[in-house]
């Protein structure tokens, strides 16, 4: 991160907040959870007999695609914040 001194000698950040990032966090948990819970009831819906196996690839595939994509959406939606703020000092 490279901080940036204004006239003020206020010190601007890209960083965002601890809360912001912390409820990011939370999306990308609930998101893996969602995630599973589909990719358990995709696996159930088509297996029928033992299907522990398919069961199991359900619901990783499911909650990892599924964080990944919250991620990829929390990045950028923290990035947009640390600009917003960024213009709103200026």
């Amino acid at each position: 991160m490279v901080a940036v001194t204004t006239s003020d000698n206020s010190t601007l950040s890209a960083l965002p907040s601890s809360t912001a990032r912390i409820l990011a966090f939370i999306a990308i948990c609930v998101g893996g959870a969602a995630g599973g819970l589909i990719g358990y009831a995709l696996a159930d819906i088509q297996c029928t007999g033992s299907c522990g196996l398919a069961l199991g690839l359900g619901i990783f595939i499911g909650s990892v695609s599924a964080a990944a994509g919250t991620a990829i959406v929390s990045v950028l939606v923290l990035r947009a914040l640390g600009e917003w703020r960024e213009l709103a000092s200026r």
